[in-house]
């Protein structure tokens, strides 16, 4: 099931296993990757070179796979379900399943995997499966986030309550 943002700002408490959100899309462009080319220092071949792409698996240029994770990273930031209430990004898992080519549109699907209480009350864990998808709705990229989270004060009895966090 996908569930609505409704509000920005989610807190632990507000997610549950099993809750879907999925994101506007973006369409990845040439000059996207030429600006990632150029802030990452990665000017491989396959995608910065059309008559080197042309003669590979693909048959044209790709966009870098970082670029695209870090595309996913502003699409989850643009729901609003996150903001100012994820603490710490504490690991991602990343796993390429597909190209993006110039012009394609990809989308963030978030789905709640797991929640973790945490030893201070105010805080949790909360597990996504992240995957990126393409027009078709091909993965494109498999991720899982491990973000630690703030806890509303209701539900975290005595989080930061004059304790200065």
């Amino acid at each position: 099931m996908v569930t609505p943002t409704l509000k920005r700002g989610l807190t632990f408490d507000e997610f549950a296993v099993g809750d879907t959100f999925v994101s506007p899309g973006r369409t990845v462009t040439e000059a996207d990757v030429v600006a990632f080319a150029g802030l990452s220092g990665d000017y491989n071949p396959l995608h910065t070179d059309a008559v080197f792409a042309s003669q590979g698996q693909f048959g044209e240029r790709i966009a870098h796979g970082m670029l695209v994770a870090a595309i996913g990273a502003g699409l989850g930031n643009q729901m609003g379900m996150l903001e100012g209430t994820t603490l710490a990004l504490m690991e991602q898992v990343i796993r390429y399943k597909g190209a993006v080519k110039f012009g394609d549109t990809v989308y963030l699907r978030l789905a709640v995997k797991e929640k973790r209480e945490t030893s201070r009350p105010e805080r949790g864990v909360v597990i996504f499966d992240a995957p990126i998808v393409n027009q078709a709705g091909q993965t494109v990229i498999e991720m899982q986030w491990t973000l630690l989270m703030k806890r509303s004060a209701e539900a975290a009895p005595g989080a930061a309550k004059g304790r200065g966090e």
